[in-house]
């Protein structure tokens, strides 16, 4: 099993009561916290994540943004958009990790 989603596993299972308060949390803000349409949402995490260097997390938002129906190229498109904001290199790790993710 790949490294995060075993540690995941790791704190949910020593952390029960601290990883339910933090699902609830997590599936508030994105399903209420406003009017943004789920694939906009997923897209908006990929940028937050590709621009706060969250390598996890951005490989986490890949992944749920497929299963939420955002096409390869949508996210390939997020990913890039953010070269202007957060500079080349960091944007150059963040297409590697998505073609990691999908096999692009």
């Amino acid at each position: 099993m790949e490294a995060r989603k075993e540690n995941w596993k790791y704190f949910r299972e020593r952390f029960p009561e601290i990883h339910q308060a933090y699902e609830k949390y997590g599936q508030a803000l994105h399903e209420s916290g406003g009017p943004i349409p789920e694939k906009e949402r997923w897209l908006i995490k990929i940028g937050a994540s590709a621009a706060s260097s969250y390598d996890f997390a951005l490989r986490s938002h890949i992944e749920k943004a497929l299963k939420a129906g955002c096409g390869k190229e949508e996210i390939e498109h997020a990913i890039v958009l953010t070269a202007s904001t957060i500079g080349f290199p960091r944007m150059m790790t963040a297409l590697l990790i998505f073609r990691e993710e999908t096999e692009a």
